[in-house]
């Protein structure tokens, strides 16, 4: 795994159109480069929590280029509560991953290109396809055919809200906003608080020395925190997977598609990704046996498969 020191210097940042602040990271492959893997994280997280999975990835001959969302890691948080996750619609994170995208990865890379996305990150990326590589005039001549694949490690397709039934929180998710509450806190989230991050009892992973990854690195910088959603961010991430619902959303994305689904995973539905891959033309589906929502995070014999199949689907496609 890469030191601080050397992490750090592989960072820099870049600007929106709307005037947006990321933070993002460019991290060479070991030997000779086999093209860049565009790693896509999901909801509070940041580029040291991946510091592994990106060294798994340049071992295997692949540049990685990352960035903190808005809101979230390094980049511009959007409330006077920094610790409040929040977006006012998920089209701004594909500003975000537009601009990343137009400026530096296709400048850069002439190589192929793969997109490998996690939770929220899965999400985008399916969202970045539909709209840029699909049947009704995607895939623009300046992109060329670059990217090759995608691999979506438990996409958020749809989400679990126990202990909370599902239209209660939906209804939450509409009517706060509207009353003026989209920064306020859903229920059950809050600030982040070191004492909390416990073990026992995570959604996360089975895996107790990857699971304090975050925590670890947190603690080396606490303005990397993020704590939970506010009602504003889940009203974006419903009107998104609402729409990502329809037949056509999917049908219409012309790429291939691997998607992990994570068996024991109690923060997403592995059905809803199961439903979305059925409607793919080229896409694969697999559940990883044991595993919970952090798949690259869980035991090195419980993402095994994970790495066999990443290996396998991306051999395939080139």
């Amino acid at each position: 795994m890469m030191g601080d020191l050397q992490f750090a210097l592989r960072t820099a940042f870049i600007r929106t159109p709307d005037h947006i602040n990321l933070r993002y990271g460019w991290f060479p492959a070991t030997g000779k480069s086999r093209g860049v893997v565009v790693l896509l994280n999901g909801r509070s997280e940041f580029l040291e929590k991946y510091k592994e999975p990106i060294g798994c990835l340049n071992q295997r001959g692949f540049d990685v280029f990352s960035f903190d969302w808005r809101g979230q890691g390094l980049s511009s948080r959007l409330l006077s509560n920094p610790h409040k996750g929040y977006v006012k619609s998920f089209g701004d994170y594909l500003i975000d991953l537009n601009t990343c995208m137009d400026r530096i990865v296709y400048p850069k890379q002439p190589g192929p290109i793969i997109l490998l996305g996690h939770s929220m990150g899965g999400h985008m990326a399916i969202r970045y396809l539909h709209e840029n590589f699909n049947k009704d005039g995607g895939n623009f001549p300046s992109r060329g055919n670059r990217i090759t694949c995608a691999v979506l490690s438990s996409p958020m397709l749809d989400i679990h809200t126990r202990p909370f039934p599902a239209w209660f929180v939906r209804i939450l998710a509409r009517a706060m906003p509207a009353a003026g509450f989209e920064g306020s806190y859903a229920p059950g989230s809050g600030d982040y608080y070191p004492e909390k991050q416990v073990f026992d009892g995570n959604l996360l992973t089975t895996d107790p020395v990857r699971y304090r990854d975050h925590i670890r690195e947190i603690e080396k910088n606490p303005a990397l925190a993020v704590g939970g959603v506010t009602f504003g961010w889940l009203n974006a991430a419903y009107q998104s997977m609402d729409r990502m619902r329809h037949k056509e959303f999917a049908a219409n994305i012309q790429l291939p598609v691997l998607i992990a689904g994570a068996e024991g995973d109690r923060i997403v539905s592995t059905e809803a990704q199961k439903k979305t891959a059925s409607l793919i033309p080229a896409c694969k589906f697999i559940l990883i046996k044991k595993a919970m929502h952090e798949i690259l995070k869980e035991s090195d014999k419980i993402q095994g498969p994970f790495w066999f199949a990443f290996d396998h689907f991306v051999q395939e496609i080139k």
